[in-house]
Order: structure tokens, then sequence, then C-alpha cells
């Protein structure tokens, strides 16, 4: 069976303020997240249980509700892609991708640390900025585990212990 591609552009802004500490970006929404309007909105996807449980907090269930969570707790929030060619959600069918401008949040806020949500976002970003956005801006650059529901080789608990070290 021919995979289809289609053309998708980043449906979602930023999320950040000027107090802003960490970015986490990702790839691109998934299929789902796109038809749910907001970041990580497949619920099998543990992003949003990860972060509530190393802030303390209840996981947010309302965009609404995701986005106080995130500016709440000094959290920066996009992708690394602005547009490309993909097949469903698929990061490995990933093609002719073009970079959001990830210098706006960091020109706009205090980021200290950029987070890459998995390998596809961590490659991408170094395709795209290489070590420019580090020496630019001074900000830490580091790869996590995917939060994705593919990524079956972690569990949870396994994501909150190695995601917990940068927010400490």
């Amino acid at each position: 069976m021919e995979k289809r591609f289609e053309k998708v552009t980043h449906p979602f802004e930023p999320v950040f303020k000027d107090d802003s500490k960490i970015l986490i970006l990702g790839s691109l929404p998934s299929a789902k997240s796109r038809e749910n309007d907001f970041y990580y909105g497949h619920p099998q996807n543990r992003f949003w249980r990860v972060l509530a449980k190393i802030a303390g907090e209840e996981i947010p269930e309302t965009i609404l509700e995701k986005n106080e969570f995130l500016l709440r707790n000094k959290i920066a929030l996009w992708d690394v892609i602005h547009s490309c060619e993909i097949s469903g959600s698929s990061d490995a069918s990933i093609k002719n991708a073009v970079a959001n401008k990830i210098e706006k949040i960091l020109d706009a806020a205090k980021i200290k640390k950029i987070i890459l949500n998995g390998g596809t976002a961590f490659s991408l970003y170094k395709k795209f900025w290489g070590e420019t956005l580090e020496k630019k801006y001074g900000v830490s650059v580091i790869r996590l585990p995917s939060t994705s529901p593919a990524n079956a080789s972690y569990s949870l608990e396994k994501l909150v212990e190695i995601w917990r070290k940068e927010f400490d």
C-alpha cells in the first residue's frame, strides 16, 4: 500500500509568556492533536501526565487548563516544524520540513533550556539550527525520550523519572 502524504502547516500558536524559562519542542502536532485543536491531544500521549506528575498538579484536561498549566509553570510549548508533508502522524514519514521561527520565543522570553520531546524533534532541531541558538541565546538543549504512545519502551514512571531531572 502506497503512503498518502498530506501537506500540513502547523495549526497552533506557541504558548509562552515573557517569564517562561523552559521551551519544550515537539516535531509537529499529530493528526489527533490537530483534530482536538491543541498540543498532545492524543489520549494515549503521556505528555500532560508526565508534566502534571513533575509539577505535583492535577492533569489539565481542557485547552484553557493546559494553557494555564504551562504558563503557571513557566513552560513554553511549540514544535520544530512549521510545515511539511506527512503520512498520518508518522514522524518517520516527514519530508520537506520547514522550521518554525523559534527565535520569536527566545527573543521574547527568559528561556534557559530547550527540551526536545523525542528523536525526530531533536534531529530536525539540529538540522535547522545546529548549535546557533545555544550560542546566540545561551540556552542548553536537551533531548528527552518521546512521550508518544509509539514510544512503548518507556513506562510513564520511567518518563517522569527522566523528564523530572530537567525541571529541578
